[in-house]
């Protein structure tokens, strides 16, 4: 499966993946009452990239994750915080315990779970009134727009999955369909939270961040190894060895209904 590579990559991982801003952080924790009493519930953390500011607020956090190489510099990255327990294991065959968590919060892994199992898992492990938050990042046309354009011959040439004539979605192509969350006998109270954010990379540390993406990882080594070399020198010749590319957030919240069904 293409998210079982991320766990081969974890060092780069950790090191290029963006983290996520800080109104994000702040208006989950506003909308879920974050404090010393929270039990919280994170699905697929990575590396931490969102597990260390939520730890930050004070709460009990158990984190689910699937990768052995990722949850091991999930418990480095969070030594500081005593009440993490990072656990190694695929969240669909993960026992939910007994005493129910207040929220429970997947960073940009939602698209990898089927939703009607998903959101039934996630509610029978919330109490009624809790929250479910999923954050999501996408790619979107900014920054150094004209570098994305052009890349996209290097894809077509080596990535046969390549969209002939692909473009970066603008922010209002972008919204996710929240209707999953909408009609689940399971939740209520959807609410919807959007901030971009633009980060500049050097050639370097550009193409170590397309290589924390699945479909890059995926690639055969003379595909992936010709992508990367088209890249590096289209962003040497033409811009100077620095792109900028603009991140799009999303934080989806829905309360645990009272129902059982």
């Amino acid at each position: 499966m293409l998210r079982d590579t991320f766990d081969g990559a974890a060092e780069r991982y950790d090191r290029v993946r963006p983290r996520y801003p800080r109104p994000l952080v702040d208006e989950l924790a506003r909308t879920a009452s974050l404090g010393p009493d929270s039990r919280i519930l994170e699905i697929a953390p990575g590396t931490g990239q969102l597990t260390v500011p939520l730890a930050e607020f004070g709460g009990r956090l158990t984190a689910v994750e699937l990768g052995p190489s990722l949850a091991s510099l999930a418990r480095r990255n969070l030594s500081a915080f005593p009440r993490v327990d990072v656990q190694v294991a695929d969240f669909e065959l993960w026992e939910v315990p007994d005493e129910p968590f207040d929220v429970v919060v997947i960073a940009t892994a939602y698209h990898w779970f089927d939703p009607e199992r998903f959101l039934a898992k996630t509610a029978s492990a919330l109490r009624p009134g809790g929250h479910l938050a999923v954050v999501t990042t996408h790619h979107v046309a900014g920054g150094t727009q004209d570098f994305f354009d052009r890349s996209q011959r290097c894809y077509e040439r080596w990535d046969p999955d390549t969209p002939p004539g692909f473009r970066s979605p603008t922010e209002d192509e972008t919204a996710m369909d929240t209707g999953e969350f909408e009609g689940s006998a399971h939740f209520e109270d959807v609410t919807v939270w959007r901030g971009a954010q633009e980060i500049t990379y050097t050639t370097d540390e550009y193409l170590d961040v397309v290589l924390t993406y699945s479909n890059h990882l995926a690639l055969d080594e003379p595909a992936r190894r010709g992508l990367l070399a088209c890249l590096r020198e289209l962003l040497e010749t033409r811009y100077g060895g620095r792109v900028t590319k603009r991140y799009l957030h999303e934080l989806i919240t829905a309360t645990r209904s009272g129902r059982t069904s």
